[in-house]
């Protein structure tokens, strides 16, 4: 089985997530298909995308849910990928050390000539954030657009994942979850910004905010794609805190 890094940086690279602005208009979840496409873990496949049964792989989901609450109701958008968590049992139940957790800035990514598609770490995974490549037989996840944020071609103000890039409302945010001065550390404190159950101990980098006016959510979303139904609770354990 793969080990963490034993003496790992403080530095932490994470999203925080704003779910009072957050609009629902899947901007993020198309950028980011559309950039890894032909980056770092090209190509994301898609099969019979126009058809009954459509498949391919996303790292970027965004689902919806009508909420109540006391001052009346809303739709909330959940979106959801990797959380490159701290502790990440996918990492660890990996088997060749395909999976792994990157010391210098917590990153986690995958080594596709290690990885045999066992699928150990899509069942360890909590969140559902692993992928399956069915063309390539490999497990595939989001990568903070490392060959974004890391690119010195690109102006400063371009190097961060494509979700954050494109997001129109300002709902997606990138930084340094490690420092607490820095402009994402600042936020999440202002905002009370959440882990999704942490009752695990996986302790994910990325943080929600939850909306400014409590809901509970009610009505599960119109979405058959998988793991809406396990979103939902998700959502209801991050706003019931």
């Amino acid at each position: 089985m793969t080990s963490l890094p034993s003496h790992p940086s403080d530095k932490a690279l994470g999203l925080v997530i704003d779910l009072d602005t957050c609009v629902g208009c899947h901007a993020c979840a198309v950028a980011c298909k559309e950039w890894n496409t032909g980056g770092h873990m090209a190509p994301l496949p898609d099969r019979d995308p126009y058809g009954a049964e459509p498949s391919g792989v996303w790292f970027n989901r965004v689902h919806s849910f009508e909420a109540s609450g006391a001052c009346g109701g809303r739709t909330v958008h959940f979106p959801r990928s990797c959380l490159h968590c701290a502790e990440p049992d996918c990492v660890t139940v990996c088997p060749t050390g395909a999976s792994y957790k990157r010391a210098e800035d917590g990153i986690v990514l995958i080594d596709e000539d290690k990885c045999i598609g066992c699928k150990l770490c899509s069942w360890a995974c909590p969140y559902g954030a692993r992928e399956f490549d069915d063309d390539a037989g490999v497990m595939k996840k989001c990568t903070l657009c490392i060959d974004r944020i890391y690119n010195d071609h690109l102006a400063p103000a371009e190097r961060v994942p494509a979700c954050v890039a494109v997001c129109p409302a300002g709902a997606r945010h990138f930084g340094d979850l490690g420092d607490p001065s820095s402009a994402v550390s600042r936020l999440a404190a202002a905002r009370d910004g959440r882990d999704l159950m942490p009752e695990l101990g996986y302790r994910p980098t990325n943080k929600y905010l939850p909306p400014r006016v409590h809901t509970v959510p009610s009505v599960a979303p119109d979405d058959s794609t998988t793991g809406a139904t396990g979103a939902l609770g998700w959502l209801d354990r991050l706003l019931s805190r």
